[in-house]
Order: structure tokens, then sequence, then C-alpha cells
């Protein structure tokens, strides 16, 4: 599993927070504009969020801007006028792309590439003192949450994030948001990354991540978290459910999986991944009372879903039901300690390690044994993990679908999310043979039979 690398030591860039003048955009309350365009108003993004006043659009027009920026005003968005011709480029050399510490702030139809960090980071981490060393390590000090309270409100929709050295979108130590219709391929650790929040009372949904270390990965984040309709494959690792002791709020626990693709995760043109993993649909290291349901699983050749414990957490009380874990190299492993409390039933699953898993008979109950069973430790099936490639040489990917009527749509502040969220609605994924890129759901339709709401973000999945 990924060491989930706390890229902390390198979120911040200098925050502009001046009011600056409204250069060309429509005046507004506030001390800024309320709309302020790149490059017609100023040539720099980092000006225009300066003149932006909070609840204010930053419209960037298509161009390649080489520059980090910091959204720290609140309710701010900021959006591409065409997701694949707006560019953020960190050019090998600049550590984040986009990081947002301003609440209900919102970064949306635009690429963000070539970061020594992040793409774009949601975080309350605001002190800069702590950029001083680097990213994972011993020397890593889980940050205090007292000290440094969450981002409360936070939303990434039509993003393209690509050959980011740590992660493509990376909310951490922020909750109440929205990562939607985003695209992630090319990070050496993890295309979208949710990490150290409790209760996260955040939605992932309706994303696509190839050919990244990890697609989908989740640290430390419990509670009201919810991964819905995502499609992970042609990774070397598809999701990771994490506990650990480098970021504060351990055990991760909580999480609702349903609806998502987790497929051929086996890609040897990807970034080798920190620890090693590679074949694998779900790992989930010392994860608790998460719920994995209507997901399809199949073609990772070490292993469809892998449980087991991790740094002292043991993996207790998941449940894995109703999936299509098929044709994987060992389709189910529970590798923990004890039965306590884990249960699978009706996953369609062909093999297992150990040869029989216990718990199917409590599945679903909330029932755990007073004296648990000692199972054989599964094993996942051997693989040799091929080397990787540098995160720099990860291909382009193709365009993606921008988000309609970008030019016009008024600007909508990430306020009251995620809303009503129902994972009932959504279905075992069908098989699938088209190219990842080409199964977003068409303009107009967010894929949940809800018609587009790109503009807003704010309704139930």
């Amino acid at each position: 599993m990924s060491r989930a690398l706390p890229a902390v030591a390198l979120l911040l860039g200098a925050a502009g927070c001046g009011a600056g003048g409204i250069g060309g955009g429509a005046a507004g309350a506030g001390g800024g504009a309320a709309i302020v365009r790149v490059p017609q108003d100023t040539a720099s993004l980092r000006t225009a969020v300066e003149r932006v006043r909070p609840g204010g659009l930053v419209l960037v027009s298509p161009g390649v801007y080489r520059e980090s920026v910091t959204v720290a005003k609140p309710r701010v968005v900021v959006r591409g006028t065409d997701r694949n011709k707006v560019v953020v480029d960190g050019e090998f050399q600049r550590a984040n792309g986009i990081t947002v510490t301003g609440a209900g702030s919102v970064v949306e139809n635009l690429t963000v590439r070539n970061h020594l960090a992040n793409g774009v980071l949601f975080t309350g981490v605001t002190d800069e003192k702590l950029q001083a060393g680097r990213a994972g390590g011993s020397a890593y000090d889980p940050l205090d949450t007292v000290k440094f309270p969450p981002l409360k409100g936070f939303r990434a929709s039509y993003v393209t994030a690509y050959d980011n050295a740590l992660y493509g979108i990376y909310a951490f130590d922020a909750r109440s948001g929205v990562i939607e219709r985003s695209y992630a391929s090319g990070q050496a650790d993890s295309g979208i990354y949710v990490g150290q929040c409790r209760p996260c009372d955040t939605v992932v949904r309706h994303n696509t991540m190839e050919h990244n270390a990890v697609g989908l990965e989740v640290t430390n984040a419990s509670e009201r978290l919810y991964l819905l309709g995502n499609r992970a494959s042609h990774n070397r690792v598809g999701l990771t459910l994490n506990s650990n002791d480098l970021e504060a709020l351990g055990p991760q626990h909580g999480a609702v999986v349903t609806g998502n693709a987790f497929t051929d995760n086996n890609d040897d043109q990807s970034p080798e991944q920190a620890d090693g993993g590679f074949g694998i649909g779900v790992g989930a290291g010392g994860a608790r009372g998460n719920v994995l349901e209507r997901n399809l699983i199949t073609g990772n050749r070490a292993a469809g879903v892998l449980l087991s414990d991790v740094q002292g957490y043991p993996a207790r009380d998941n449940t894995v039901r109703a999936n299509e874990i098929t044709r994987n190299g060992t389709d189910l492993v529970l590798a923990t300690a004890t039965q306590a409390g884990n249960c699978f039933t009706a996953n369609a699953e062909s093999t297992t390690s150990p040869g029989r898993i216990p718990g199917t008979e409590s599945c679903g109950t909330g029932t755990v044994s007073a004296a648990p069973t000692t199972p054989p430790l599964g094993h996942a099936s051997p693989v040799a993990a091929p080397p990787g490639i540098s995160f720099q040489d990860v291909p382009p990917p193709p365009p993606q679908r921008s988000l309609p009527r970008a030019r016009t749509a008024p600007p909508s502040p990430a306020t009251g999310l995620p809303g009503k969220v129902d994972p009932g609605r959504f279905a075992l994924p069908p098989r699938v043979t088209a190219p990842v890129s080409e199964m977003l759901p068409p303009p107009g339709d967010g894929g949940d039979g809800q018609g587009d709401r790109s503009a807003g973000a704010t309704a139930s999945p």
C-alpha cells in the first residue's frame, strides 16, 4: 500500500491577499472585483486572485500559466474557459499549482501539470514555517488539527491533473467538499487523495484515474466520506484505504465506496509506487468500518480486494458485499490476525485467501464476535512489480470534456456541500471496453440522471 506521503511540507506558496484594483472586472463589495478576467484584466493568476473579492470569479482564458497561486480568500471560484487549454504548468520547478486555503473556494475547468508536489491542494494548513522539511520521512510531524482547523468547504470540478510528483488533486485537513468529474494521470503517488479529516463530509464522484501509482487514496479520512461512481483503471493500485501515524486522526474508518470500477490496475507504464504495490484493485491497510458495495473489481493481477493489518491498526468491521469481484489474481484476501467483524458476501468471487474466509454469516449485521476466530493469514497472488517510469515521462492525457457554459455560468462557491448523499442510487458499473477517457458523462448529464449540475455542484449525487 502507499505510504500516503504527506505533502504538507511542500504545501503553500506565498498567499496573495491584497485588495488591489479591479483591473477591468466588475466592481463588487468586499474590497475587490466581482469578476477578474485573465489575461484581459491582468496577465497573472496570482494578481487576479489578489484583485477578486470574496465570493467572486477569476475567469481564465486559454494559455499556459507558469506560476503558482494560493487562493486564501473565501468563496472564490477559479475557472478556466476551456479545460484543456487553460494550463497551470509547474515546469517541474514549483511545488504546487493551485493551493486553496480560503473556505468555500473552488477550482474548476482547467489543467494542472508538472509540479513537484501537487496539482491542486485544498487545506487548512496555513503556517508557512511547516514547509521547511520535505514530504514524508521520519521527521514528519502529524499536524495539530486544533491549531490548524480544517478548511471548510471546497470543490474541484472538471479538473485535469497530470504528471505531478505527489498528488493530482489533494484534500488534506479539509472537509465539506466535493471532488467531481475530474481526471488524473501520471502522479507519482496518487491521482486523487483525501487525508486527515473527521468527519470529512466529502464526496468524491464521477472521476477517472489512470496511469498513476495509486488511482484514489484515502488516509485517516473518516465519517461521511463517499467514493461514488469513480473509475480507477490502469494504475498500479486502484484504491487504498489507509490508517497510519504519519497523519493525525487515525485510524481511517467509516467510508462508503459504491458504484466504482477498479479494473486492470497492472500498469507498467506508470510511476513506481513508494511501497511497491502492484496489481491490486482495492487495498485496505488498517481500515475500519468501511462499506464496499456494488463495485466492479476485475483484472487486477495480485488481488481484487485485500484487507490487512498495518502499523498497529487492525482491519476490522469492514463490509464487502454485492460487488462483482472476478478474474483477479486472488479475488478476496483477508490478511488480518483475527476475523474482527470483517464480512464478505455476494461478491461473485471464485478465489479467496485463505481458502475459506470467515465472517460471511454475519455480514451486514454489525455483530462482532466477543472472541473472534483466528483465520490463516491470507496472501495475494505473487506478482513481480515491474519497474516504473518517471512521473515526468507519463504521456499527456487525451482531451477531456469541459464544463458546460464555462464562459457564462455564474460562480457557485463551495458552500452547503456535499448536500444530500444517496449511495443507493449508484449501481454496479457495467463491464466496458471503451477507453477510460471516453466514459465520462456527456455534457448536460452528470452521469446520475440528474442533468447538468456543473455550475453549482451542490445537488446530491
